[in-house]
């Protein structure tokens, strides 16, 4: 790459991490991004991936007072989210870069559907209202083990999935967006450490993605209640719809 791709890179992840901290989807901009630059499917997935790190770290700043009096469910949630994360990049790593250029238009999809029906399933979780559940089901565990190792595979929308799994799991939203994003963090330490040491990664597209998406974040964060997440969700989908039909053309 080269210095105006770079800079190009740094503007998407930018805008990457204020969406993040604004709908959700940021990664349904950067993956596209980085593979129009030139990078292959799996060295942009293996990059984006390492990138994203350090706002999954800020998210986790963000929910520490949700985080009191979980500690035993946030260690046993993030030995599955270990498990998980790293069964997921291996497959990424193992399995021949053709099966993920087959399978990633179908991701992307998936993706920008779950993103376009988040608000329903916030809205649906809510009905069932805010319980408290002492234990929690067995299910729950290997839904989580599931979601993690897509997460390390490709991650699309994971913050999405977690929600939703953990909504219905605990019974408490607030909780389980506070939850989500620990094991976010946990699953993207676990890809940043595999693809760190095993991957293809473009580390200068990262050394200006990383600081940018996190600044990205922290504005994002800032200006979230004052812009309607509704119609950038509705472009971020329509514009995750459109690479995952590019991505298929071009397989």
């Amino acid at each position: 790459m080269g210095a105006l791709d770079l800079l190009l890179v740094a503007g998407v992840a930018l805008l990457a991490g204020g969406i993040n901290s604004i709908a959700g989807g940021g990664s349904l901009i950067l993956f596209p991004t980085l593979v129009a630059l030139g990078l292959g499917t799996v060295e942009a997935n293996v990059t984006n991936s390492v990138a994203q790190w350090p706002g999954y770290l800020g998210g986790v700043a963000g929910f520490r007072p949700e985080y009191r009096g979980q500690r035993r469910r946030l260690l046993r949630f993030s030995l599955v989210a270990v498990l998980g994360g790293t069964v997921g990049s291996i497959l990424l790593l193992v399995l021949p870069s053709a099966a993920f250029e087959l399978v990633v238009p179908v991701l992307v999809l998936l993706a920008s559907l779950l993103l376009a029906v988040q608000p329903l399933l916030t809205r649906r979780l809510r009905r069932h209202g805010e319980e408290d559940r002492s234990r929690d089901p067995w299910w729950l565990f290997v839904a989580l083990f599931l979601a993690t190792v897509y997460g390390g595979y490709f991650g699309g929308a994971l913050g999405v999935i977690l929600v939703g799994v953990l909504g219905l799991g605990l019974g408490r939203l607030k909780l389980a967006n506070a939850l989500k994003s620990a094991i976010s963090a946990v699953t993207a330490t676990v890809t940043l450490v595999v693809f760190g040491i095993f991957g293809d990664v473009h580390w200068a597209a990262v050394a200006v993605a990383a600081p940018a998406g996190l600044v990205g974040g922290f504005l994002g964060a800032r200006i979230a209640t004052r812009i309607p997440p509704t119609p950038l969700r509705v472009v971020i989908v329509t514009f995750g719809v459109a690479v995952a039909v590019y991505l298929y053309l071009r397989t």
